[in-house]
């Protein structure tokens, strides 16, 4: 298999990688709370932008990929964060096994 070439210069977009911790609510039930857990540098492409209806609402579904250097610690249960638009990760997968780079496929959601 051939090594998957990504050049390091197209890596310019400023990302901040957040986990979700839960949070008592002081109610009995839980809160999200995002904490930042690295910033780093990656590079964003829009995949698919469509139009769905929830309980009557508009709503526009928007994914994009997200390549990355390497790291250990991301996880689907993450998220970006990127000129505060939230990205919540879906799939992570290390494109050729070399352990050079990770694509996140993302879905866009509300702030």
């Amino acid at each position: 298999m051939d090594a998957l070439f990504v050049d390091p210069g197209r890596l310019s977009a400023r990302l901040v990688l957040e986990d979700d911790h839960a949070v008592s609510d002081g109610q009995g039930g839980v809160a999200e709370d995002w904490q930042v857990i690295a910033s780093l540098w990656g590079r964003i492409e829009p995949l698919r932008a469509r139009a769905r209806e929830t309980a009557g609402a508009a709503a526009a579904e928007l994914t994009h990929r997200v390549t990355i250097r390497y790291r250990e610690d991301v996880s689907h249960a993450m998220r970006f964060v990127h000129r505060g638009r939230p990205l919540l990760i879906r799939t992570v997968r290390d494109p050729d096994e070399t352990r050079r780079y990770l694509i996140c496929e993302c879905e866009e959601s509300e702030p």
